[in-house]
């Protein structure tokens, strides 16, 4: 029994947002920490819609991530207005900050992000991505300089995500800074969402990573029908865009894209469920359903549980 009162008080647990302006690579970095894909991701900025937990647990260790839709300074659609609202309310009440600037690439958008963590008490930890990309690491060390003196910054840590360089400093500073308490989740669990959200931001997924831009992001996924039985799962999702116009480019040519776009997702979606998918398309206008308040409201229904 004392050993495992020893342990308990051993145990470090915590909230850690990961925060920064779009396409700064949030998403990557939660997926490769984890090591297990949990958050879509895309080179079309504002991806990621929601909050997302994903959970670690190692040793005494337990991180709960935070991943957020990127921060931005248009707010002209009640999307826009969304997506940063989500992504504030994540600086409440999280025990640790991991802001996500890109490498040489410092915008008027990360701007935006410092004035909101001014006021942030808790440790920040400035993660500076994709140095990869840098050829000459010369011009790394003034980028490091200027932005470690935009803030208070605990850390700052030159990494890549997509490589997973420095992802291990990353872990040990965020759970040096995690208060001593016992852990929320159990050693199995990854994420707080639920298989059908995960499956919807899949489809998501291979439908932004094969329009590119031939079509806007104000586009989402419902899944109408979710049933398993001991050999399949049949699931039917419906796709909402804002024209027919955008109808026409999903469904392409004798419905070509549709089907890649299903094939694709159902590999992935077999990968995440570990069993044989059925899966169904469909495609349906729904005028404005960006700019409506009670559209997005929906967005929110596939959580499971509340954040803190």
């Amino acid at each position: 029994m004392s050993g495992d009162i020893q342990n308990l008080d051993q145990q470090r647990c915590g909230y850690v947002a990961i925060v920064g302006r779009p396409n700064v690579g949030k998403s990557t970095l939660l997926n490769h920490v984890l090591k297990q894909k949990i958050c879509i991701t895309s080179r079309k900025p504002q991806t990621t819609r929601h909050q997302q937990l994903g959970i670690k647990t190692e040793g005494a260790n337990q991180i709960i991530f935070v991943d957020t839709p990127g921060i931005h300074a248009s707010q002209k659609k009640v999307l826009n207005r969304y997506m940063n609202q989500e992504a504030r309310s994540a600086l409440h009440d999280v025990d640790v900050i991991v802001f996500v600037v890109e490498a040489l690439k410092w915008q008027e958008e990360d701007d935006l992000v410092v004035r909101l963590l001014k006021d942030v008490e808790n440790p920040i930890i400035l993660a500076i991505n994709k140095i990869d990309r840098v050829e000459s690491k010369q011009r790394l060390l003034p980028f490091i300089e200027k932005a470690s003196s935009k803030l208070a910054f605990k850390e700052v840590v030159p990494l890549s995500a997509l490589n997973a360089d420095n992802l291990d400093v990353l872990e040990k500073l965020i759970c040096s800074n995690l208060p001593t308490k016992k852990h929320i989740f159990s050693e199995d669990e990854i994420t707080d969402r639920s298989s059908r959200f995960l499956c919807a931001e899949i489809i998501r997924e291979k439908i932004i990573r094969q329009l590119g831009d031939e079509l806007p992001y104000e586009l989402t996924v419902e899944i109408e029908r979710f049933e398993a039985d001991e050999k399949i799962v049949h699931i039917d999702a419906l796709i909402l865009v804002d024209r027919d116009s955008q109808k026409s480019i999903v469904i392409g040519q004798q419905g070509q894209r549709l089907k890649s776009i299903g094939s694709q997702a159902r590999i992935d979606i077999e990968v995440l469920l570990e069993q044989k998918v059925m899966l169904k398309l469909w495609v349906k206008v729904k005028a404005g359903w960006a700019d409506s308040e009670r559209a997005l409201k929906s967005l929110s229904q596939f959580k499971d549980h509340n954040l803190y």
